[in-house]
């Protein structure tokens, strides 16, 4: 048992690295791509382009950065009583939890970067207020990793006093509700915040409108992560009995029914509101009709992460 809880301990060190390197590699050799691509088509903009990309690199790299000081808290652990299969498993919680979030939100953060670099190529003089969208939009993106991150920390500081095998298999619950229910806001949340850049390239007049409209769609997109946030901190809070190893199978149940549930609502929210957000920047003058039937599709289209949750739940406190 301690070889395999000491092989965790360091794999689980290691997927951690390893996902967050990925995810911030490639969305800075996304976002150079890019920055080529912009310069080319406009020269003269060199100036606001590097600007806008060294800021947008420094917000991916934010994801990198939180996943390092999980290493380095799991690196603290050197007492030979606590490498217990327990502990282990718990600790593949944590490398999902902070892991999966860091890969995708890195990846995906390098797509609103991308457009305002070739936004700003279309409208140099425009660069500023294209700058000021991208650090909102890429700011928002950045939640999931630090909802990762705060499950990771409660996952950490609960360890050390479980000794019950059923305490990691919660654990472990709660590190896949919040990895696998971040996929779908975050994806969601990038292809929005894409078209949100590049609208100002289409029509720099729309700004006043679309700023409004940002926040309020990514709140809307943005609500099943925090249902997954929500149950994947209850599962962290709610102890199991060894005496109970079903309980422990109700844990998982509830974190892939919110986990899995929050996938299609928040794509299709992002779908909807980035067709709105498009169709404002051309005739901004619609932006009162565009955005009410925007978000009055994307409420009805929430409802189901709503179902989910009330069944995670309740596979969680009904017996």
């Amino acid at each position: 048992m301690f070889d395999l809880a000491f092989i965790l301990h360091f794999a689980s060190i290691a997927l951690i690295i390893i996902l967050c390197t990925l995810g911030g590699g490639i969305g800075g050799g996304l976002t150079g791509e890019a920055v080529i691509e912009a310069i080319n088509i406009q020269p003269r903009a060199q100036g606001q382009i590097l600007k806008t990309s060294i800021i947008g690199l420094a917000l991916i790299e934010t994801a990198s950065i939180l996943a390092l000081i999980i290493t380095f808290l799991l690196f603290k652990e050197k007492s030979l009583e606590n490498f217990t299969l327990t502990n282990g498993v718990a600790k593949i919680g944590i490398a999902l939890s902070i892991g999966i979030t860091s890969l995708f939100v890195g990846i995906v953060s390098a797509l609103p970067v991308r457009k305002s670099c070739l936004a700003i190529a279309r409208q140099p003089f425009f660069s500023q207020k294209i700058l000021n969208l991208m650090i909102i939009t890429l700011s928002i993106i950045q939640t999931p990793v630090i909802f990762g991150f705060l499950i990771a920390l409660f996952i950490n500081f609960q360890i050390s006093s479980s000794s019950i095998f059923y305490e990691s298999i919660r654990f472990l619950a709660a590190g896949i509700a919040i990895s696998i229910g971040s996929i779908g806001p975050v994806l969601g949340l990038a292809k929005f915040a894409e078209k949100a850049c590049y609208s100002l390239s289409i029509n720099r007049n729309s700004y006043d409108v679309i700023i409004p409209f940002v926040f309020m769609s990514a709140a809307i997109i943005e609500t099943p992560l925090i249902f997954a946030f929500l149950v994947s901190l209850i599962i962290t809070l709610t102890p199991l009995s060894n005496e109970n190893p079903l309980a422990a199978i109700r844990m998982i149940s509830a974190a892939l029914c919110i986990g899995l549930g929050t996938l299609a609502p928040s794509l299709s929210s992002s779908k909807t509101a980035t067709a709105a957000c498009q169709e404002i920047a051309y005739k901004p003058q619609h932006y009162s009709l565009l955005s009410q039937a925007s978000m009055f599709g994307q409420g009805l289209i929430d409802a189901a992460a709503v179902y989910a949750l009330l069944i995670a739940l309740m596979i969680i406190f009904i017996p």
